[in-house]
């Protein structure tokens, strides 16, 4: 096992899960192995709980609404406050426990945990702000209003490459428990180790009993349709891959339940012959490589002009061939392992069918690693739509290039897709900026700038990349019921 005997992180590690304010075991019994992706070591052991934790957990999740709907919001912007300001006393020892179950650099985590608690921080300030409305009535003696309501219980999937700003996002439990609502997280089963160390700091800044409630298994599917099913779960928020997101639709379909979907993505990143080389180059390493390249909004597709192709393509190339793989707790690592065997056989095979298809291998391309589970910074180029990979999300380090003349053609080609979650372009031209922006089917845009998530603005996809906003103002919408009240005020 990973020595954490003389690590911050050691202090935040737990081996029970946490429903209705109590650290339990599951109730089978059951326990599974969290394991380290850089080398392989067992971190330790959580429980490999089933439908009827689950079950527990929603029931509790019920109770505590019945009284945390209640509160006022002053009230939960005070707590979440509170739950903020031990997140960033913590980020130290929570950013090495996120390298040490999920394999990113600790540069990466420490942002991270940052990026993650500033969803908290904003949300409680968000919470004074659920204003309903006096709407002008065209009937004397009528007053309309509306006023917004906590939804109830809500039920939030999260998947393993951010395994607390995935969670603090989603619920702030940032936007729900804002909003009056209480959660149940079913984490990521490769990263469940991040979730109780949040829930175990959210306990210590004194939120109630079942107002969050964590569970982890092994069994997604057998947990999650209870969270998805359940007549108590309200909402349900999802992250993951689309082919999930549109079975956890049909799932909550029976009882109407609100959900929010982010899903897959296929992101192009547009370099016109206008633009400034070296940013786009910054931008491109940044949207690719962060995280081994896996992120729903990395960039999948490198469309290049023509006229730029070769300076960007050599000043691009010597810079991945500088990255340097390793143990994310090691000082000079760039990229980290990916999550398990199961992602790297994955990116192997889809590299691979790409390669019998045409593309030609640049750089990379291979596994590496002790224990196999490291991929080396791969590009491809001379690839074309009609190649497989030009169609699959990678989750990897893996850019694929392609070559236009036109603007119309590559707006074309990067629409091409039923995805739709982020895009990149870069440009010096102002007209050209608001045209493709415009033009590009995507939630999110980067323009001239390859990161682009933030608290304070709305992320989310169109088409199959999913439904809903996590986020900005718009954010905590989702939690909430809109009631229209008619009053007669005539006698």
């Amino acid at each position: 096992m990973d020595n954490l005997q003389t690590e911050p992180s050691a202090q935040l590690i737990q081996s029970q899960a946490y429903i209705n304010g109590q650290w339990l075991d599951a109730r089978s019994g059951q326990t599974m192995p969290v394991h380290n992706p850089a080398s392989g070591a067992v971190i330790g052991y959580v429980p490999d709980m089933d439908a009827a934790d689950a079950v527990d957990a929603v029931l509790a999740a019920d109770a505590a609404f019945q009284s945390w709907r209640h509160s006022t919001a002053k009230q939960r912007a005070t707590l979440l406050k509170a739950w903020f300001n031990l997140l960033v006393d913590n980020a130290d020892a929570l950013a090495r426990l996120l390298t040490l179950e999920q394999g990113k650099p600790y540069a990466e985590a420490y942002g991270e945990v940052m990026y993650g608690a500033a969803f908290v921080e904003w949300f409680g300030e968000e919470a004074k702000r659920t204003y309903g409305d006096h709407i002008p009535t065209p009937m004397p003696g009528k007053r309309y209003l509306t006023i917004k309501q906590p939804v109830g219980v809500v039920s939030a999937i999260t998947p393993w490459n951010f395994p607390i700003a995935m969670i603090t996002r989603k619920v702030a439990p940032a936007p729900a428990l804002a909003a009056g609502c209480t959660v149940v997280v079913k984490p990521g089963e490769d990263t469940p180790l991040c979730a109780l160390a949040m829930a175990k700091l959210a306990q210590q800044a004194g939120i109630p009993a079942g107002v969050i409630n964590v569970i982890t298994s092994s069994q997604p599917a057998v947990v999650g349709e209870v969270l998805c099913t359940h007549p108590l779960v309200k909402k349900v928020s999802f992250t993951g891959s689309t082919v999930v997101g549109k079975h956890i639709l049909g799932q909550t379909a029976g009882t109407v339940k609100k959900v929010s979907m982010e899903l897959g993505g296929n992101a192009p990143f547009i370099v016109f012959a206008d633009a400034d080389i070296d940013k786009a180059v910054q931008g491109a390493l940044q949207s690719k490589y962060r995280n081994s390249g896996q992120t729903c909004v990395c960039t999948n597709r490198l469309y290049l002009h023509d006229d730029i192709y070769a300076a960007f393509m050599a000043k691009f190339t010597a810079a991945v061939a500088k990255f340097k793989l390793g143990d994310g707790l090691l000082e000079g690592t760039d990229i980290g392992p990916l999550i398990n065997a199961k992602a790297i056989a994955k990116v192997s095979s889809i590299v691979d069918v790409a390669i019998s298809q045409g593309a030609t291998l640049l750089l990379g391309g291979q596994v590496t690693g002790s224990n196999q589970q490291f991929y080396q910074p791969t590009i491809l180029t001379d690839v074309t739509e009609a190649m497989d990979i030009a169609h699959q999300e990678l989750f990897g380090p893996v850019a694929t290039v392609f070559r236009f003349s036109d603007e119309l053609d590559v707006i074309t080609r990067a629409n091409n897709t039923p995805y739709g979650l982020a895009a990149y372009f870069y440009s010096r031209d102002n007209s050209r900026i608001w045209r493709v922006a415009e033009a590009l089917e995507y939630g999110i845009v980067g323009i001239n700038e390859g990161i682009i998530s933030t608290e304070v603005a709305p992320f989310g996809g169109v088409k199959e990349s999913g439904c809903g906003r996590e986020g900005s103002k718009y954010g905590i919408d989702d939690y909430l019921e809109i009631k229209y009240m008619c009053i007669n005020i005539e006698d």
